[in-house]
């Protein structure tokens, strides 16, 4: 006899993994029909909730998005109201540093005591003045002073030599804070200048942002206003075409209606033949009339006609409807004498089945229900798809 290979039940074959994967496979089938099964609400809806979380899903995405823009436009405006501030402050701070500047020459360059004519407002004048005679050489002797008479001014040459020498130095001295000066006031309007063409460059690069953004925006509504326009002309142009035809129809119809042609049978309208338009009337022929009589006549005799046979029908209704009630009213008591009866064996039947219903119920608790299920009992049910 052939002998079976015995299987170690610690080594893994081949036929276990396709067991594993097909045990693995029923669970996840099972589960999934669970959810389905046991998901009351999907499953008396019907809905598809894959579809309508993927069009939610979609929707978020949308409206992250848009607010993504928002908040990139609004970003860009802040950035451009910062760069307006930063420039502005700039232009300020720029304008307080010349005016700092222009005020700091001033104060050391052009103060009250380098003026030529300082000494004609000096508030010191007296106490820097000379004495009226500090020898017989003093030029600050006047000739109303009676310190200097005419011919006595030994050092004029010198003096006015000395006066001369210290012009010059003047001079010399204007020119050179003057020329200083210029040169710091050049300096600062070129610094000034520079920071004022880097001001520039950027206001003129962000003003050819927002004019080609302008531009785009312009030229994206002015291609759909011509649309519009186009669309409207096009419009306008079959109406007034469609308007044209309707006219020329109706022209037509007019010069070709029975009206203008004086059609006799233009005043006959569908409602009877005995009925025409007022204002198409041409009025009636003798043919007509007799006709009109003799309808007439005719429509006396059949009116008295049916006046006879109504009255007639009315009488035989009446013995009817008077025959039909007392036939109703015999047997409506009849009804009710049987309804009696039958109300009354209706009344013991019922009496009996209640005697009967209160044997077997006090038989069941008795003898049948004695045992009860518990809560073990019912929470076997709706555990699996089967």
């Amino acid at each position: 006899m052939p002998v079976k290979p015995v299987r170690s039940r610690n080594v893994v074959q081949p036929q276990d993994y396709k067991e594993a994967v097909a045990l693995e496979r029923k669970r996840q089938a099972e589960l999934q029909l669970q959810s389905r099964w046991f998901n009351a609400r999907e499953r008396l809806i019907g809905g598809d909730y894959d579809a309508w979380a993927a069009q939610v899903h979609d929707r978020k995405i949308q409206e992250a998005t848009e607010k993504g823009k928002h908040e990139m436009m609004g970003a860009e405006m802040r950035q451009n109201d910062r760069i307006a501030c930063i420039l502005d402050e700039r232009q300020r701070k720029d304008k307080r540093n010349l005016q700092k500047a222009i005020s700091d020459f001033r104060q050391a360059f052009q103060k009250p005591e380098s003026r030529r004519e300082f000494d004609l407002s000096d508030p010191l004048a007296l106490r820097k003045d000379m004495p009226a005679r500090v020898s017989d050489q003093d030029v600050s002797c006047t000739v109303s002073g009676l310190q200097k008479f005419m011919g006595e001014d030994l050092s004029a040459r010198e003096r006015k030599k000395a006066q001369e020498e210290q012009n010059r130095e003047w001079a010399l001295e204007q020119q050179r804070m003057w020329s200083d000066a210029l040169a710091d006031h050049r300096s600062a309007e070129d610094a000034f200048t520079k920071t004022r063409l880097e001001f520039d460059q950027t206001a003129m690069h962000l003003q050819k942002l927002e004019l080609a953004t302008k531009r785009t925006v312009c030229a994206a509504v002015k291609d759909f206003n011509k649309n519009q326009i186009l669309e409207v002309a096009e419009r306008r142009r079959r109406e007034r075409r469609q308007e044209e035809e309707d006219n020329m129809a109706e022209i037509a119809n007019m010069l070709q209606s029975d009206f203008l042609s004086e059609n006799p049978q233009q005043a006959a309208i569908p409602l009877g033949s005995h009925r025409v338009v007022p204002d198409r009337w041409k009025g009636l022929n003798k043919e007509q009339l007799e006709e009109i009589r003799l309808i007439q006549k005719q429509q006396i005799h059949e009116k008295q006609r049916l006046q006879e046979e109504e009255k007639q029908r009315d009488f035989d209704l009446d013995r009817q409807r008077i025959q039909a009630a007392r036939a109703n009213l015999l047997f409506e008591r009849q009804q009710q004498r049987l309804s009696r009866e039958l109300r009354r064996a209706m009344d013991n039947k019922n009496l009996q089945l209640a005697r009967e219903h209160k044997d077997m119920q006090d038989y069941l608790k008795e003898q049948v229900y004695t045992n009860y299920p518990t809560a073990q009992y019912f929470t076997q049910f709706n555990t699996t798809s089967k």
